[in-house]
């Protein structure tokens, strides 16, 4: 078996799906690119995160065929595909159906720049129109619409994440499901204060070089 290290990070991140509250059940996937092999690592379709194991991961390529593994992929392979090929600085992305951010989708409403946190994803998180969940249609649109970002809602769906990396990716699925909680208990109070202009591009341009470089 192959990917050893790889497939251990998805069985493990898909387990803290569960734990950090950003899916339930089945919902959701994660996958790997490796970019020198030109392969997909993707969690399996259907199977619960805490009975995945490591050789549930399937492995592709690009083009839809299974190179490695017994199970059948996540049905959103394309979703996950389409980034691989056209964006050369992303090597994961994370699908969730957290509970707040998914709200806002079903309101196919995006979430405004109420806190600095949203300098990690972009100047807003979008929403993406509804396109069948497991479509090529579905993946077109996420990719169109996500422009710069790092995130994006799917319309009347989830959540949506890219990094470089897989904890990057996961990361900002958390960051995306904080920045809509709180969006939507502020609602609850009143009208949230949005940051200006001046303030977002300060916030987005001190989360490019946040942290250890």
């Amino acid at each position: 078996m192959n990917y050893l290290k790889e497939r251990e990070a998805i069985v493990e991140y898909g387990k803290k799906l569960i734990t950090e509250g950003l899916t339930s059940g089945t919902g959701g996937n994660i996958s790997l690119f490796l970019r020198e092999e030109g392969v997909m690592l993707i969690s399996p379709s259907g199977i619960p995160y805490f009975d995945t194991k490591m050789e549930d991961i399937v492995v592709m390529d690009l083009e839809g065929t299974i190179v490695e593994g017994d199970r059948k992929p996540s049905s959103e392979y394309d979703l996950h595909a389409i980034f691989y090929r056209n964006r050369p600085d992303v090597n994961s992305v994370v699908h969730t159906h957290s509970e707040y951010a998914t709200t806002f989708a079903c309101l196919q409403q995006e979430i405004e720049p109420l806190h600095y946190i949203i300098g990690s994803i972009g100047e807003k998180v979008r929403c993406c129109e509804y396109c069948t969940f497991g479509s090529y249609e579905l993946a077109e649109e996420a990719y169109n619409k996500i422009g710069k970002d790092k995130g994006i809602l799917l319309g009347n769906h989830g959540v949506l994440t890219i990094g470089s990396t897989l904890s990057q990716a996961f990361e900002i699925a958390k960051d995306i499901e904080f920045i809509a909680k709180l969006n939507y208990r502020a609602r609850c109070i009143g009208t949230p204060v949005l940051l200006n202009k001046e303030q977002l591009a300060e916030a987005v341009e001190k989360f490019g070089t946040y942290g250890q470089q």
